[in-house]
This record gives structure tokens, C-alpha cells and sequence, in this order.
């Protein structure tokens, strides 16, 4: 079964096309050069960008897993010698292995597993481990009983995969074949190791004690499928672009570590207690050679001799250094994991009389967030379409920004303003419409929008209503009627810091994407259609009015008793890109089909917008095209609190 990247149809594994978008199952769009890339090429053969679906594999005897002395199952020939560089690791020739296998790193007592970089030659095809799930949920059996075990070192990666935890790497694909455990998960072999920033003289300590914070966390969330050996490794801690913790892969309990000295591989021999940590971090400041202040050696001091024994007491102590080190001005906030379920909201830890972590998520109690801005880049583009001759949309950006850097403080302060219109009128009626709204508008926030606080709802009102005063005076002004009348719609969008206000009239549209809720849609659309709907009426038969489409409000043919701008406030609490979309954009669902192959790495920090906002007009062109088309990106990107 092939999943359609775009509208995530299920086609027949013989199909080369989607049977509902059309969309090719055969070849991607490099994303570099925009060339039509095999699905199954690792790199584009026109300009070398790499385009291929790379996973990291893991793999392992599973009989020295499951039983250490049965070795009836394991074969004598050594994986190094099985399997080379352009081999397959499956018999259907779907997972091609890019990297060496070192002889050196099957030489464990107990078996170590190891890793490889693997490209999937069919990344549209339905995983196997995806079909024993569904199997399992329904009571399936497939007919071979060693393809439908899931192998044990994937067991705790499915089990937390809920959790959508970013620390925690995602599992793709999981089998067991002759003798060995393959698993496929996120590739991370490529992100920055944690000991890397840990020896720079520019990371400063609140830092450091913000990922041990972040330890204690994952530690507890580990605890529960045995997993903690995963912290004890340094090879193993990694960062994300956002510098937020993140494992390589999973280690399960007991393992032999090959990056521990021989003292403590005999402590660790033990059960796990958090002492471990403390071996962890002492291991970090000499092998990066930073001196531990005073507070952090009493503290490893007291977990070595036991004196801190739980880990909401670790917590505690740490929060407690974080105190003593900061200046007045600053307060500690440690970044704290956000649930799946609620992007705003952060579980409790158990008080220190009690770790117990079996309470389920819902029992719990949260807290808010406070979070920071930490960048906000924009860009923006318009388009007169295939069909058009002359371009009535038109948009406007402006963005403030104050960055202040001190060793111990990062402080970025952000203003932005993002307009966009869609007129209408026709010739020399559309477009002045829509450029004399956006100039209006910029005009009265520059005028009325000097605090470093967002500007009021009525505020917000005003300003929309002198934008339509503005080009309903120059409708009367030149006695047009009817549909001669100029107007156009409006989405604006206002940030300042992490808190936002959206305002709009008529169909142009705001989305918000983020990783954990996806794309939304924040405004709804001013027309026939969405009013009835708002009366009760179904959607089907809302929908089949013939001027469902039609605009109940718009800028500047009427006066402002019959404009109702729709304004709304929310707070920007993770990584978020807002598009800014006239409806040549957003007509068809295009936005809703395209999100993952097209939206979702516009979140990257590493990905450029300008050629993003190109891609996108590129792609309504393609499949729309009736009509302008504008799109404004904004990427906003956010941490947790260190200073204040």
C-alpha cells in the first residue's frame, strides 16, 4: 500500500500516481533545484542536494536479547561481514544501508546493538511494523510468526511514542529477520553532541543546569520502560536545533557502556539509582574541561553519598543553584517537556515524598508555560496568477526588533506587523482598494502602537474601521455603484513578543502550523456559506447554495456600521509559522494537502522562507492559478524562560 505524500491517499503498490490528487508515487521535487527526483535517490542528480528518506538503523541478535546464553539462534559470521555498504538490511530491498558497519562495534559482551544510516528506497510504502499494530488492534495474524513479532528493542519506543516527547527519537519501522532485530527510527546521527556546547566558554551555567533539568525529566519519563541507560552514555546526548536535549536512540537496562571508565561501569552494574546522574554530569565538566562551580560540587557530592534521593529532590536542588547564581534581574526557569495533549500545559512533577509516576496524565495538575521569544523572521510575495491580467492583492510587513546579548542574559524583543488584501473592484478599483487599506493601516499602528504592549481590541477596531472609511470615501468620492464599488478583504497580524492579535474581513485567511497540533485555521471565513453553517445549517447544504461563496463583509463598499472585523488574541507558546494566505492560495484545501511535504520544514530555523513563500506561489499556480495569489510566512520561535 502506498501512501500518497500529499493528500495521504491509500494506492495499490503497482500505482505510479495517486488515484485521488494525481500526485506522483515515483518521483519527488528536490527541494533545492525544484528537479524531479527518483523517490529511491538518495541525492538530486542535478544539483546534489540530498533528497532521499534516511533512517537510522539499529540492529541486533535477537537471541543474545532475549537470552545472553542461548546461542543457537546467533549466527557466527560476524554483521560486518554480512552486511556492506549498498546492501539491503531487508530480503525486499527497501531499506539500502549508506554507511559502514565497524567490526569493532560488535565487540561486547553482551552483544551491543549497532547503528547504521539507512535510505528508503520506498518511503511511501506503509511500514511493516505499522501493519503488525494495526494487526494487533484487530486480532490479526499474519501467516509467518517471526514477521508479526515486533522485536523487543522496539517495544519502548512504540511505548512512548504517544508521548510525541522531542527528547525521545520517533520509531518508523521495526522486524525481526533469521537471527537479528532491526529497528528504523529518526536519524540523529548528524545533530550537535551535547558535550560540544557543554565545553563552550559562551554557554553559560544556567544553561548547563537547565540540561541536567531536563535529564532529571527524561530520566522519569525513561524510568518507566527501562531505559534510563540512555542518559549515561555521552555519545548518546545530543540537541536539536532549539538546543533542547534530545538521545540519539534508546538503551535498554542493564548495557555495558563503552564511553564509561571502568569504576563507573562497575557501579552502574548495579540497580540504577539517580547517583547515576551525578556520574553523568561529572563525566561532562572533565571530558569538557569546565571547572564545576562550588554549589554543583556540593550537590554531586551529596548525590554520591546518597543524601538526595529522589529525583523530585534533584529537581528541587537544582532550581535551588539556579536561585543562587542568577542577579536580581534574572528568574530560572527550567525547560520543562510539553504533553502531546496540550501544547500550553506541563504536567506536575510528584511532590518528594512521593515519585511515583504511574498516575495517568489526565490525574495530574498543570501548570502555564512562560516561554520567550528567541527569533522571528518573515517574508512575503504576490502573484497575478495563470488567469489574471492584472493583480488586485497586495500585502505589507513590518518588523522591529531589539536583541540584547550578555553572557548571562538573551533577550530578543519583537514587534511585527503583517497586512494582506485581496481586492476587488476590477481595473484601477481592486488594487487601489487593497493598497490603500495596507498603507492605512501601517500609517495608524505607526501613529498609535508605541508601548511594548500589544494594542487593544478596540484599538484594533479602530484602525480597520478608518481603512474602510478610507476607500469607502473614495467610493463616494467617484459615485461608483454597484459593483463598481472597490473593496477589498484583510488578515492582519500582530505580534509582540510571544503574544499575538489576529483581525480579518472576508476570506483571506491566517493558519498556524506547529509540530504538535499541525496546521490550523485561525480565522473563519466571512461568506454565505460559513454563515449559514453559524445558523445551524449542515455544511452540505450550506455549501450547495450557489452564492455560498459569496462575501458578507468586505473593506470599503459600505460605511463601517456594516464591517464586523473578527479580532483575536493568543499567546505563541512553541515554534509556530503563520501563513498569511489570499484565497488564490488557500482555495481547494491546498494549504491542508501540501502541509507535510511542503509546510512542516518551514518550522526549521535552517530553512529559507523567501523560497519558501516562492514554492508556495509556485504550487498554487500549479494547481490553482484563477486567481492573484499572496502569501506572507512568519516563523516564530520560542524557549523557555532562562532569564528574565
Amino acid at each position: 500500500m502506498l501512501i500518497c505524500p500529499q493528500c495521504k491517499f491509500e494506492n495499490s503498490n503497482s500505482n505510479k500516481f495517486c488515484q485521488n490528487c494525481g500526485a506522483s508515487l515515483t518521483h519527488k521535487v528536490c527541494p533545492e533545484c525544484s528537479a524531479s527526483v527518483p523517490v529511491n535517490s538518495q541525492s538530486c542528480h542535478k544539483c546534489g542536494a540530498d533528497c532521499g528518506t534516511v533512517w537510522w538503523g539499529i540492529l541486533a541478535q535477537a537471541a543474545a536479547r532475549e537470552n545472553l546464553g542461548d546461542g543457537e539462534a546467533t549466527s557466527s559470521v560476524p554483521l560486518s561481514s554480512r552486511l556492506t555498504v549498498g546492501s539491503y538490511l531487508d530480503h525486499e530491498q527497501r531499506y539500502q544501508i549508506l554507511t559502514e558497519l565497524l567490526p569493532n562495534q560488535e565487540q561486547s559482551k553482551v552483544n551491543t546493538a549497532i547503528g547504521v544510516k539507512v535510505l528508503d528506497c520506498q518511503p511511501y510504502q506503509i511500514s511493516l511494523l505499522e501493519t503488525m499494530l494495526v494487526n494487533q488492534q484487530q486480532g490479526l495474524v499474519t501467516p509467518s510468526a517471526e514477521v508479526s513479532k515486533i522485536p523487543h528493542l522496539a517495544k519502548p519506543y512504540i511505548d512512548l511514542k504517544a508521548l510525541e516527547h522531542p527528547g525521545i527519537p520517533q520509531i518508523h519501522d521495526a522486524w525481526l529477520q533469521n537471527s537479528l532485530e532491526l529497528i528504523l527510527i529518526e536519524d540523529r546521527s548528524d545533530w550537535q553532541h551535547l558535550l560540544d556546547l557543554w565545553k563552550k566558554d559562551t554557554t553559560s551555567s544556567l544553561q548547563i543546569l537547565d540540561w541536567c533539568y531536563q535529564m532529571t525529566q527524561l530520566w522519569s519519563v525513561l524510568e518507566s520502560v527501562n531505559c534510563r541507560q540512555s542518559l549515561l552514555e555521552l555519545t548518546n546526548l545530543r540537541l536539536d536545533e532549539d538546543q533542547t536535549l534530545a538521545l540519539r536512540q534508546l538503551y535498554l537496562e542493564p548495557v555495558e557502556l563503552p564511553d564509561v571508565a571502568e569504576e563507573t561501569s562497575a557501579q552502574l552494574k548495579q540497580p540504577l539509582t539517580i547517583k547515576a546522574l551525578g556520574l553523568v554530569w561529572q563525566k561532562l565538566f572533565k571530558q569538557s574541561q569546565r571547572t564545576q562551580f562550588g554549589v554543583i560540587v556540593q550537590m554531586l557530592g551529596d548525590l554520591e553519598q546518597g543524601k538526595i534521593e529522589t529525583i523530585a529532590q534533584l529537581r528541587s536542588r537544582l532550581k535551588n543553584i539556579a536561585d543562587e547564581l542568577q542577579t536580581p534581574t534574572e528568574t530560572f526557569v527550567p525547560k520543562l517537556e510539553i504533553p502531546a495533549s496540550s501544547p500550553t500545559t506541563l504536567q506536575l512533577e510528584p511532590s518528594d515524598e512521593s515519585d511515583d509516576f504511574s498516575t495517568t496524565n489526565d490525574e495530574l495538575p498543570t501548570i502555564i508555560l512562560s516561554m520567550q521569544l528567541s527569533s522571528l523572521e518573515d517574508a512575503g510575495r504576490t502573484d497575478v496568477g495563470r488567469q489574471r491580467h492584472h493583480n488586485e492583492d497586495y500585502f505589507g510587513i513590518e518588523t522591529k526588533l531589539n536583541k540584547l546579548e550578555l553572557p548571562r542574559n538573551r533577550l530578543l524583543q519583537a514587534r511585527g506587523l503583517y497586512v494582506l488584501c485581496d481586492g476587488m473592484g476590477g481595473h484601477a478599483g481592486g488594487e487601489v482598494a487593497s493598497e490603500l487599506a495596507v498603507n492605512t493601516l501601517r500609517q495608524y499602528f505607526q501613529e498609535h502602537w508605541t508601548t511594548d504592549q500589544l494594542p487593544s481590541e478596540q484599538s484594533i477596531r479602530e484602525a480597520v474601521y478608518l481603512a474602510n472609511q478610507a476607500i469607502y470615501d473614495l467610493n463616494q468620492q467617484d459615485a461608483r455603484s454597484g459593483v463598481g464599488r472597490m473593496g477589498t478583504t484583510l488578515v492582519m497580524l500582530l505580534i509582540q513578543d510571544t503574544y499575538a492579535a489576529v483581525a480579518h474581513v472576508g476570506d483571506s485567511r491566517l493558519y498556524r502550523l506547529t509540530r504538535k497540533r499541525g496546521l490550523e485555521q485561525i480565522t473563519v471565513d466571512h461568506e454565505v456559506g460559513q454563515r449559514e453553517m453559524s445558523r445551524g445549517v449542515e455544511a452540505s447544504i450550506a455549501y450547495a447554495r450557489p452564492d455560498a461563496y459569496q462575501l458578507t463583509q468586505a473593506l470599503g463598499p459600505r460605511d463601517e456600521h456594516s464591517v464586523n472585523p473578527d479580532v483575536t488574541f493568543f499567546e505563541i507558546n512553541q515554534d509556530s509559522l503563520f501563513i498569511l494566505a489570499s484565497d488564490g492560495l488557500s482555495d481547494n484545501d491546498l494549504l491542508e494537502i501540501h502541509c507535510q511535504n511542503l509546510l512542516l520544514s518551514l518550522l526549521s530555523s535552517g530553512t529559507n522562507l523567501e523560497g519558501g513563500v516562492i514554492d508556495l506561489i509556485d504550487l498554487a499556480n500549479q494547481h490553482n492559478g484563477h486567481d492573484n495569489i499572496t502569501a506572507i510566512l512568519v516563523r516564530a520561535k520560542v524557549r523557555p524562560t532562562l532569564e528574565k
